[in-house]
């Protein structure tokens, strides 16, 4: 007999959390009590191919009567960032008897992206252990320990689902040696965008027997408390009754509905001359393809097709804390795209939200129809003035670009090269693509406004598409597809989904005038 008890979905397990960092004036010799010292691998100031051992080596060295130079040169280290050479201390030190292990780590030019890949690599070598002290953070200037202190935390990132307790967990306590507390609001920074990167990673990650549109915008409720942001959740009612209609046909063959979440965040300053930017996030809680399905091995990672959404979700939660001076609204358009008898249909006409219309010819094109109703609602009733998509959308441009890069796409020169120069301090890239007038053609249908898939090149064509909904305000849309998956562990980035982006937003909100030559 059937159950009458009511369907309970599982619930999230304890997740590990990023390391925590201290700041120390002290060489790591002299921090008492941790497990690890970790010194940096620095060229040669000669210019041919010898090696040098960064702050601290001397000392340490000294006191545990090691030749770390000599023991660094026998294991044929070139200093190549990230490169890790390990000796261990098993018995202790004489000052420090629970040291166990010294990590001489290659920083190759010190150049911020060779220090984030550092600090990725040594969070990898120190995992299970409890302390490690290290003066990676002390060879470069205050960009060099923001790359480091993200690649560190980053590098660290697991999400596990077992029912055993995590073997290795990430190190629990990172002391930043040979560094004055005068850096403190550059560590505050640097941790706000690692645990952006964190957030937006840990809820792409999130199986999608969990996660749905009701899920994530209780998340966003959270996360708005935490955070000091105004929060609002519309309903699937309300969505029907306002006309999102590409958010409404999207989700509504799913078990659970859509949802539209709107996040708000005022600077402590803000005054009615304030501008405001708007992030709008894809939230495709799950993607079967619809009707128009997906083949099996391509609907195995569509977990992580909400990206464009976490990203949006976890930039919000650090605004503050990068003290962003403008008003930034966040907007996450969430359903799922499942199969069942109400199912979306090749050849359906849908009424986006202001009244243009989209032939449906794919329904695995859906994420262009959620983000189309969120950004018409974002410029004609929240008054943006720049806004800013963000979402795994095309094949097209996993195609073009790989899977180190970004899409971008912007209808402002000005707009671009911020969002570009932000993408390349952050470590997370971009490459601009042309809106080119000449694909405009191919949107056109003989029953609607335009046709949801109206083939290749289509990267192209797909933002095109959106363009139509943002009435020639500054704009720029994110294809995150090609990164939305990391293959493997490289860098910062862990296997599995990226959550891609929300440390360039950050870079980008983050900055003196953010909005300067555009709006």
């Amino acid at each position: 007999m059937p159950s009458d008890q009511p369907h309970r979905p599982p619930s999230l397990p304890p997740q590990v959390s990023p390391p925590e960092f201290a700041l120390s004036q002290a060489l790591p010799h002299a921090v008492r009590g941790v497990e690890v010292v970790a010194l940096p691998v620095l060229p040669g100031d000669d210019g041919d191919a010898s090696l040098a051992l960064g702050p601290g080596s001397a000392e340490l060295g000294d006191e545990l009567g090691l030749d770390l130079l000599g023991l660094l040169e026998s294991s044929r280290a070139t200093g190549r960032a990230g490169e890790v050479v390990p000796i261990p201390v098993p018995l202790g030190g004489p000052a420090n008897a629970d040291l166990r292990c010294v990590l001489l780590v290659g920083v190759g030019d010190q150049r911020p992206a060779d220090l984030r890949r550092a600090g990725a690599e040594l969070a990898r070598a120190v995992r299970g252990r409890s302390s490690v002290a290290t003066t990676l953070g002390s060879v470069s200037d205050d960009a060099g320990l923001t790359a480091f202190v993200v690649g560190t935390m980053l590098g660290s990132f697991r999400f596990l689902w077992r029912s055993t307790p995590v073997d290795d967990p990430p190190v629990r306590q990172v002391v930043l040696a040979d560094l004055p507390g005068s850096l403190s609001p550059v560590l505050s920074r640097a941790v706000a965008l690692g645990g952006a990167g964190w957030r937006s990673r840990q809820l792409a990650t999130v199986p999608s027997n969990l996660k749905n549109p009701p899920w994530l915008a209780d998340q966003a409720e959270r996360l708005a408390a935490e955070a000091g942001l105004g929060v609002t959740v519309h309903d699937e009612a309300w969505l029907a009754e306002k006309g999102f209609g590409g958010i409404v046909g999207v989700g509504q063959a799913s078990a659970t509905p859509p949802r539209l979440v709107r996040l708000e965040y005022r600077p402590r300053r803000a005054g009615r001359r304030t501008p405001t930017v708007a992030l709008v996030g894809k939230g495709i809680t799950f993607d079967t393809g619809g009707l128009s399905i997906k083949p099996g091995e391509a609907m195995v990672n569509m977990k992580r097709d909400m990206t464009g959404g976490a990203v949006v979700m976890a930039t919000m939660a650090a605004l503050r804390d990068v003290g962003c001076p403008v008003r930034v609204v966040g907007l996450v358009a969430a359903a799922e795209n499942a199969i069942g008898s109400d199912a979306l249909r090749p050849g359906d006409v849908l009424r986006h939200y202001g009244g243009r219309t989209s032939e449906v010819t794919n329904t695995d094109a859906e994420g262009r129809l959620v983000l189309a109703d969120a950004l018409a609602y974002a410029v004609a009733d929240l008054g943006a003035d720049v806004v800013v998509d963000v979402a795994t959308l095309t094949g097209a441009v996993k195609v073009a670009l790989g899977q180190q890069v970004g899409g971008l796409f912007a209808n402002r020169d000005a707009l671009a090269d911020a969002l570009s120069a932000a993408g390349e301090a952050a470590g997370e890239p971009l490459w601009r693509f042309p809106l080119a007038e000449a694909y405009e053609q191919k949107l056109s249908s003989s029953v609607a406004d335009a046709d949801n898939a109206p083939g290749g090149p289509g990267a192209i064509t797909a933002a095109l598409f959106l363009q139509h909904f943002v009435a020639g305000t500054p704009w720029a849309h994110l294809d995150i597809a090609s990164v939305g998956d990391a293959p493997e562990d490289r860098g910062e980035w862990t296997a599995g989904p990226t959550g891609f982006g929300a440390r360039l937003l950050l870079e980008w909100l983050g900055s003196e005038a953010p909005l300067e030559g555009i709006a």
